[in-house]
């Protein structure tokens, strides 16, 4: 186990030993003022003289009294109780929720660093090799193509980074247009299909299908859809993309015949740095933006997305958006 892990162990154990002698004394502040609540009734009660005319009034007052403060202790004990218990189980949270934001973090920055060497690496290596050696054209030609792939992913990932911070800082601004989301899918199928010639990729894109929209934003979402499909799936099965449009609404569906993804997670998946922790997974490449932007861009276009199995393996992602022909007012 980590030193860092057995640290946080030893603070926790700690904090519930404080808890439970904090609780521990109240029951006993409890316990103590209502045997001292009942000593003072009884003083009060033998005070009493017995020939008074008023003897059974002021006997009825004292244990008025007496229950009443009762009463006071106990409700006063329990609202504590209950004030303790909860600012504890909040701060509890709160803290596994932030060591549980820690460690994405951490994945997520191992991850980075892996996504960002690697595209370097590759890019540098080709270029020292066409700078040292004679290639012929066709050589170079496929040394500059892995090289643009690399850079390619590259951009993509610089601009996940940055529009996860924008949208996080509430800093982004979309422009919205009329945009053909027909043209946005194909040109984006096109560059992967240049980019991953040896995969194959059916289409079936109805068109044009216009949506209000910014194009940017749209674009990445797509990408980020075909480029999850590419990643999870085995290389040597398909990768079908439709596109259908019913005049009110616009339908995008990825669909892949990967490993799939298990019900539990299905939700999980779109937050922020999420990776299903299986083995397929941990072996691919990603750092956990591109489902958590992808829904974060369907939602600022009043749009969603649904992932469903794919029979008889795999997962299908589908993006539902308004078109704009469509004359809801929410569109």
């Amino acid at each position: 186990m980590p030193v860092k892990e057995k640290k946080l162990r030893y603070i926790f154990i700690i904090y519930w030993i404080l808890l439970a002698y904090i609780l521990a004394a109240l029951v006993w502040w409890f316990i103590a003022l209502n045997r001292q609540n009942n000593q003072m009734s009884q003083y009060k009660i033998q005070e009493l003289v017995t020939t008074d005319d008023h003897y059974y009034n002021k006997l009825s007052a004292l244990k008025a009294e007496h229950q009443r403060k009762t009463a006071q202790y106990l409700g006063e004990g329990a609202i504590f109780f209950l004030l303790i218990l909860a600012g504890a189980i909040f701060i509890y949270r709160s803290v596994r929720r932030q060591l549980h934001q820690s460690r994405q973090q951490e994945n997520f920055m191992m991850a980075l660093t892996h996504e960002l060497k690697t595209p370097i690496a590759v890019a540098k290596l080709n270029l020292e090799t066409m700078q040292k050696r004679k290639l012929d054209e066709n050589q170079q030609q496929r040394l500059l193509q892995t090289t643009l792939q690399e850079t390619n992913r590259l951009n993509s990932l610089c601009n996940n980074m940055l529009l996860s911070s924008q949208f996080d800082a509430g800093g982004y601004r979309k422009s919205i247009d009329d945009t053909d989301f027909s043209e946005l899918v194909r040109n984006c199928v096109a560059d992967f299909t240049i980019r991953f010639p040896q995969r194959t990729v059916h289409t079936q894109i109805a068109g044009p299908a216009f949506v209000n929209g910014d194009a940017l934003l749209l674009q990445m979402a797509i990408n980020n859809l075909i480029d999850n499909a590419i990643k999870y799936s085995p290389k040597e099965s398909p990768i079908t993309i439709t596109l259908e449009d019913d005049g009110k609404t616009v339908r995008l569906s990825v669909k892949d015949e990967g490993k799939g993804i298990p019900v539990s997670e299905k939700t999980a998946v779109f937050k922020k740095f999420y990776r299903i922790g299986n083995a397929a997974t941990k072996a691919a490449k990603g750092t956990g933006l591109g489902l958590y932007l992808t829904k974060k861009i369907v939602e600022e276009h009043n749009a969603n997305i649904s992932v469903t199995d794919n029979q008889p393996s795999g997962t299908i992602f589908t993006i539902s958006i308004p078109s704009s022909t469509d004359k809801n007012p929410h569109s």
